[in-house]
């Protein structure tokens, strides 16, 4: 567990691309981030337009990375309607 007086550091190893823009200029954004000074992962999350800010994201391995391009692949999406209105089944363990 990290220490909550702890600073975070990280180092944009690549940047992939933008995703969205918002009003304010924060940018939602794929790229290879270092966390810590550890192994790079995927990752998206918002940014501020000076990169000193950012908002709670989500980091991929390699592999989860690899299953959801495999999975976005297999499922066409539609902007106008993300859910097709078919509700989705989940597994229970």
């Amino acid at each position: 567990m990290t220490d909550s007086n702890s600073e975070v550091t990280f180092a944009i190893v690549e940047h992939y691309g933008v995703l969205a823009t918002e009003n304010s200029g924060w940018t939602k954004e794929f790229n290879l981030v270092s966390w810590n000074q550890r192994e790079a992962k995927y990752d998206i999350r918002s940014w501020a337009p000076d990169k000193k800010k950012m908002s709670r994201g989500i980091t991929l391995t390699g592999l989860e990375c690899d299953t959801l391009k495999r999975l976005l692949n297999r499922h066409p999406l539609s902007a106008s309607n993300p859910s097709n209105g078919t509700p989705v089944q989940t597994s229970q363990s």
